[in-house]
């Protein structure tokens, strides 16, 4: 019989599966996902469109049209390499496995997006976290001592910050690039980019250290898998070396190429969003027992009392959220609700009354 203990890694069998839950029935509002489908039409022309793939051969390995397309219609300085991933996740497991020397650490605040610890284990790097602040703040000081004390190889800054929404101050980020310096990498995570009021991608040539990764799949293309990173163009050729290849497929390539010529229907619905999350967070704010945290992503963050019993009483009413409570400690008797359209956050609202009231 196998060993899984003679084969497998321990730090590697001590961690458990990422989890997606079966949203099967349920208002699904735990991914943070773009609630609204392409209009018919553009539908029924991306379908031709892909059609017309040739799904016989491999993708071109330069991916240079669809580069161009995301350096035009996303922001990307033209001067800048660009490394695309299967979503944000493979582009962090590339860059852990392009910085994995030996003693090398990764530090990130917690609570923070899981895959910057997940992904530092599978290479075999220390994670360090550094608490967030009591209010869900960036510890600027406690950021500092930290990279004097561990040197870290890579330095993950959400921005915002996943699961609180959390905007940190550009300031604070500029310090903390200056601290890590030329000993590491600061990456500055803009998965939710489309929500926020700011962005460091139009500051790259600020900064040798700096890299700036971000996904299409908040802006509303989740389905399609696909990430991408900019920064000091040296680095994107060390990053390109360990990208597997042909990661991009040519549906994914096809679909993407093929949305971003049309963008504004994307950013016009990010703008909808942005809006639903100003008139949610004012309608969970007037409900007694519910504190709000201030997000610049798609999601909320609220804290109730007996939050479990909350979350448990919402999926009786066939809507999922994400039960954030037992991440950290910092994060106790916490939800997150992703924004979505107007009939849904008032199936939302009313859900959650009915949950908070009830015996």
């Amino acid at each position: 019989m196998v060993s899984i203990t003679d084969i497998i890694r321990p730090e590697i069998s001590s961690l458990a599966a990422y989890h997606v839950p079966d949203a099967a029935g349920l208002l699904k509002l735990d991914a943070m996902e773009n609630p609204y489908l392409l209009p018919a039409e553009m539908q029924q022309a991306l379908a031709q469109h892909l059609a017309q793939v040739a799904l016989n051969r491999y993708p071109v390995p330069s991916y240079f049209s669809l580069k161009q397309l995301i350096a035009d219609k996303l922001g990307v300085p033209a001067d800048r390499e660009i490394v695309l991933g299967n979503g944000s996740d493979e582009l962090i497991a590339m860059i852990s496995v392009a910085c994995a020397k030996p003693g090398a650490k990764v530090l990130a605040p917690v609570p923070g997006f899981v895959m910057y610890a997940m992904s530092a284990k599978f290479a075999g790097l220390e994670f360090i976290g550094v608490p967030l602040q009591a209010d869900l703040t960036l510890d600027t000081a406690a950021m500092l001592a930290a990279i004097r004390t561990h040197r870290p190889a890579i330095t993950y800054l959400a921005y915002p910050n996943n699961p609180t929404g959390t905007l940190y101050d550009a300031d604070d980020i500029v310090a903390i690039a200056h601290a890590v310096g030329d000993s590491g990498v600061v990456v500055v995570d803009e998965a939710y980019q489309p929500f926020a009021p700011s962005s460091f991608m139009p500051r790259l040539a600020e900064f040798d250290n700096l890299v700036v990764m971000r996904t299409v799949s908040k802006l509303g293309l989740a389905g399609i898998r696909l990430g991408y990173m900019a920064g000091n163009n040296a680095l994107m050729h060390e990053f390109e070396k360990v990208r597997p290849p042909y990661n991009i497929n040519v549906l994914t390539q096809g679909a993407a190429e093929f949305v971003l010529q049309r963008v504004e229907v994307l950013d016009a619905q990010a703008a909808e969003l942005r809006a639903q999350r100003s008139q949610l967070a004012m309608a969970l704010s007037a409900l007694p027992g519910v504190q709000v945290f201030p997000s610049a992503a798609n999601f909320l963050l609220i804290r109730v009392a007996n939050a479990e019993q909350v979350f448990a009483k919402l999926l009786d009413h066939k809507i999922l959220v994400k039960n954030v409570g037992k991440m950290h400690s910092l994060l106790e008797n916490c939800l997150r609700i992703t924004v979505s359209t107007q009939e849904e956050n008032a199936l939302f609202m009313a859900a959650l009354a009915a949950s908070l009231t009830s015996k």
